[in-house]
């Protein structure tokens, strides 16, 4: 890690130019947040307006065997030129992503301005040259696990030693999480039915730590948002149960440091 020639701001894992300083304007950022594409990104490229941050909490693919499904995800992802960082990770459906490790992590190489979180943290640094402004910064943290149901990609047991070391792994200073699945009790309930299916071990760590914001999908059927007085959980999936690009993606406007959001 170190500085760029164009000024002090960087992050954890590459180099941003001074321009994309200039666009954070006393902590606020503009994000935008999507999840669970099932192969139709496309559909929705006119509905992103650009801005600070995408994020995309994983299921691109189908039932993530094929992969020119995750190929072309990829590459649309990197082609979109309106946000200066680029973030996603993997769901349940994106077999790929786990039963190849090694093939993907040869074929992100080729993508230099989209970042993969796969039980990871990707920091953006604003603290200023001699680090004197620590509040200024925003860690970003993200991992594809959740419950085990059926032979999907990235489960395990529920209440399980496994399950509760990946979520043990999250920072305690976490300011955007990233997750496939929803923590118990916040938009877990699938369209239709009465049970919440969220992971009740990663409702306890996000108890514990209180990230400013948690993103998730998975359970289309509760794509929405809700705000428990600290922390803002958004499910940010795009398509209904059947399948169907029917909500929009979620654009807002957040303070990283008061943690106020307001939707644009």
């Amino acid at each position: 890690m170190g500085y760029n020639f164009n000024g002090w701001f960087r992050r954890g894992r590459g180099y941003l130019n001074l321009l994309s300083y200039i666009k954070k304007v006393m902590g606020k950022f503009k994000i935008t947040l999507i999840s669970d594409t099932h192969t139709k990104h496309k559909q929705i490229h006119h509905d992103l307006p650009g801005g600070g941050i995408l994020i995309h909490a994983g299921d691109f693919m189908n039932a993530g065997y094929n992969p020119m499904e995750a190929i072309e995800f990829f590459q649309w992802y990197d082609k979109i030129v309106t946000y200066d960082t680029k973030i996603f990770i993997a769901g349940n459906h994106d077999r790929y992503m786990q039963n190849e490790p090694e093939e993907v992590k040869g074929l992100l190489t080729g993508y230099k301005t989209i970042e993969y979180l796969q039980d990871e943290e990707l920091a953006l640094y604003f603290d200023g040259p001699n680090g004197d402004m620590p509040e200024e910064n925003v860690r970003i943290y993200g991992s594809p696990w959740q419950p085990e149901f059926f032979n999907w990609a990235f489960n395990l047991p529920r209440h399980g030693e496994e399950m509760k070391a990946k979520w043990d792994a999250i920072p305690d200073n976490t300011d955007i999480l990233i997750t496939h699945g929803p923590p118990f009790g916040y938009l877990d309930i699938p369209g239709g039915q009465s049970i919440r299916v969220g992971c009740e071990m990663l409702r306890e760590r996000v108890d514990t730590i209180r990230p400013k914001i948690h993103v998730f999908g998975n359970i289309h059927g509760s794509a929405g948002y809700y705000f428990n007085g600290h922390t803002h959980f958004i499910n940010a999936s795009v398509l209904n149960e059947r399948y169907e690009y029917t909500n929009l993606p979620l654009t807002i406007e957040w303070d990283s440091i008061t943690n106020e959001i307001e939707w644009i």
